[in-house]
């Protein structure tokens, strides 16, 4: 599933460290979720919303 979290981490300047510390999960699954290696439970997709502000569908588009 693509997102926008890079787009939205760069616009604030944050490394991917400083997501995983503010949603309290590790660098390396930030990484793997940018990377659509993997697709965040619900209440981490929950959380990087809030983080950024915007609903879960402003962040994760559909790529149908």
């Amino acid at each position: 599933m693509k997102n926008r979290i890079a787009e939205l981490r760069s616009e604030r300047a944050w490394t991917q460290a400083d997501v995983a510390v503010r949603i309290g999960v590790s660098r390396q699954t930030v990484n793997a979720i940018e990377t659509q290696k993997f697709d965040p439970s619900l209440p981490v997709a929950f959380r990087l919303a809030r983080l950024f502000e915007i609903r879960v569908d402003e962040l994760f588009l559909d790529e149908q």
